[in-house]
């Protein structure tokens, strides 16, 4: 395993030498959940074959060749595999690992694994203050009370200063109110707080976006005060221009990250999974890499501003790099002082 050194020397290499940084790996389109707001749960993806630990092995080993990248393993529900935490020790040998979350089948002992495994960081969805709204919009009776006790599980399970557990929240019609009840609530945990806009992509349907025109002031206003807030002030400084409809421009899907599917297709991004350019199994580094280039080029999409764009495209500015990337590979007290007082 490359030490933890290493791994930030070849990271900033990837990305001075035009690679990508980022890269969301959906390990499985399954999920427990029915939430109101994403539809991947009935996607036809999820009825496909998934890899093996042994793909994962591979495959990491080939990302490699790219430099280290930060790895966020997702889904669907990425609990609902059983060998998650080998998947996250293979990813781990090269890259850091983080894994995002529902919380639903995190237990004392699969926080505990999880952690020994070398997972960088586990974020857990919690979108609203009070059991009944979550429960409701996730569509899975008793989810608040056990996403909770997830991110308590999973931040008494750390074995690393580095390890971060995040809450990470949707920005929807009917929260917007509830934002700084969350990031209490995770500071009162020593978790930090992330959140991103909903994206209409994931249904097609435009009713949970917020329209006030005043979500940023608002966000920035809370992450002035707040030390736990995670997301970047680039990032939270352009939701209203992408929930007013105009977008933001200049997307670098396919230059600053990509997307790999639970078969190993490559995409731009999660939201054009079904328009794979390569296979990580199949094609070799030079294929992905020319073929995520070309895909990259013209792209004038502006139809979302998920945290894996914006956060990432972040980091790709010398003062953006400077800002945000300590707060996700070095230790939490180098990142933000000591956890536990963060206002």
């Amino acid at each position: 395993m490359l030490s933890g050194l290493s791994k930030k020397a070849r990271l900033f290499r990837a990305m001075f030498s035009g690679h990508p940084m980022w890269c969301a790996w959906q390990v499985t389109y399954r999920c427990n959940f029915r939430c109101r707001f994403c539809h991947y749960w009935h996607d036809e993806m999820g009825l496909r074959p998934e890899p093996s630990v042994a793909d994962y092995v591979a495959g990491s080993r080939k990302l490699a060749t790219f430099g280290t990248l930060l790895v966020s393993l997702a889904g669907g529900e990425p609990m609902l595999r059983t060998d998650l935490c080998d998947i996250v020790q293979a990813v781990g040998e090269y890259h850091f690992p983080f894994v995002t979350t529902n919380g639903w089948f995190v237990t004392g002992q699969s926080a505990a694994d999880l952690m020994r495994a070398g997972v960088w960081g586990v974020s857990v969805s919690i979108d609203y203050d009070n059991p009944e709204q979550h429960d409701a919009k996730r569509g899975m009776s008793g989810a608040w009370k056990q996403a909770w006790r997830a991110v308590e599980l999973l931040g008494k399970a750390r074995v690393r200063p580095w390890q971060r557990v995040n809450v990470i929240a949707v920005l929807m019609e009917d929260n917007i109110d509830q934002m700084e009840n969350l990031v209490r609530m995770a500071a009162e945990r020593d978790a930090y707080f992330m959140v991103q806009p909903y994206g209409h992509l994931k249904t097609g349907s435009m009713s949970h976006a917020h329209d006030d025109g005043v979500v940023s002031p608002r966000l920035l206003e809370l992450h002035g005060r707040y030390r736990n807030f995670l997301s970047n002030r680039y990032f939270l400084g352009r939701f209203d221009q992408y929930l007013s409809g105009g977008g933001v421009s200049n997307c670098k899907a396919g230059r600053a990250f990509f997307n790999i599917d639970s078969t190993g297709d490559i995409a731009i991004c999660v939201e054009r999974r079904h328009q794979p350019v390569a296979n990580l199994y199949r094609d070799c580094r030079q294929v992905i890499r020319r073929r995520l280039r070309a895909a990259s080029k013209g792209n004038a999409c502006t139809s979302c501003w998920y945290n894996c764009r914006g956060e990432v495209e972040n980091l790709y500015s010398p003062r953006g790099l400077f800002q945000s990337l300590p707060t996700y590979i070095f230790d939490r007290g180098q990142a933000a002082g000591k956890m536990g007082r963060w206002v």
